[in-house]
């Protein structure tokens, strides 16, 4: 079993299909996301907008994951933040957004 989310070193938690995942936006993950959905800092502002895409989101929580659970491929970690709900998401977002805007 992992270690639970940390909020000291920015990492918050949700519950998606079955297991806890823990995300962490490490340097590295955050190079990833902002690689494949573009500028972070943009990515902020659609937030902030109420743009932001279940595909950006699921990226960056995607990039994030501290652990991939065993036998999780990335298209059923989509599926499974869909049938969780963008409201069920939105604490973790937020909590990877503030760590994007503040650092630690």
């Amino acid at each position: 079993m992992s270690a639970p989310a940390n909020p000291m070193r920015g990492e918050a938690s949700v519950r998606v299909g079955g297991a806890e995942l823990v995300v962490r936006p490490s340097f590295q993950a955050l190079v990833a996301a902002e690689g494949e959905i573009g500028p972070l800092f943009e990515l902020v502002e659609r937030a902030g907008a109420g743009k932001l895409s279940l595909g950006e989101a699921a990226a960056l929580i995607w990039h994030c994951l501290r652990e991939v659970p065993e036998g999780r491929s990335r298209e059923q970690l989509g599926e499974a933040l869909v049938e969780l709900g963008l409201a069920a998401l939105a604490p973790v977002l937020r909590q990877l957004l503030r760590q994007i805007l503040g650092g630690k």
